[in-house]
């Protein structure tokens, strides 16, 4: 059997944004170690959400460098998916493309957090809904650093299939829900005491969105 070789582009782009995000990862371990280290048991252990979700700070440096790696490494793997599937624009170099997928999630994750600060406020549960997205910011993430895995692979090691693309989009898909199952379970006593207001959230806030954007990339598509 005759091996054949791969045909790939210059990555040296892609080397750089990687190499940021490890830097930046041992910027977090070093600079909060304790910290980190409660953020990487999440799924064995709550002590993270216990101590850390008290302080309901979003913004604090520890979230903010983590959200960073999380726009590099989500980016890229939408850059991916999108390349697969569209195919890669012959009028934009992958890099620029890339620039615009990263702003665009980025001003996506962003203004679906200022509404929902907004609407916290209009309806006076700053301090409820502050714990509530900490938490959420927190489980994505910790996702995050799996796709940044994936990253790797798709880029130096797996060549991207319409089976592993797929497979890993449910994956994704599944945590993401079963990281938001287990933020309702965490404020069950909370929800229970706003269930109207909660279910009003879910549905504009959690799942119109994608929907939205289903729809337009869908629509461009066709």
């Amino acid at each position: 059997m005759q091996a054949l070789e791969r045909q790939v582009g210059s990555t040296d782009w892609i080397t750089i944004i990687l190499v940021a995000c490890i830097v930046l990862l041992a910027i977090i371990r070093n600079r909060y170690p304790q910290r980190f280290g409660e953020f990487l048991s999440l799924l064995t252990s709550n002590k993270f959400m216990m101590f850390r979700g008290k302080e309901n700070n979003a913004f604090h440096p520890f979230n903010i460098l983590l959200f960073l790696v999380n726009v590099a490494g989500v980016s890229l793997f939408l850059l991916i998916i999108y390349n697969f599937f569209a195919g890669e624009p012959q009028d934009l170099s992958p890099a620029i493309l890339y620039v615009r997928i990263a702003t665009g999630y980025t001003c996506f994750v962003l203004l679906k957090f200022g509404i929902e600060k907004i609407i916290a406020n209009i309806f006076g549960l700053d301090q409820q809904i502050d714990e509530y997205l900490f938490k959420k910011l927190s489980y994505r993430n910790f996702l995050a650093l799996f796709v940044l895995i994936v990253v790797v692979f798709l880029t130096y090691a797996v060549s991207p299939t319409r089976n592993i693309l797929y497979g890993l989009l449910l994956f994704l898909l599944l945590s993401n829900g079963l990281s938001l199952v287990m933020v309702i379970k965490q404020n069950q006593r909370l929800i229970s005491q706003q269930l109207f207001y909660f279910i009003l959230y879910l549905c504009a806030l959690e799942f119109a969105p994608y929907i939205i954007l289903y729809k337009v990339f869908t629509i461009n598509r066709g």
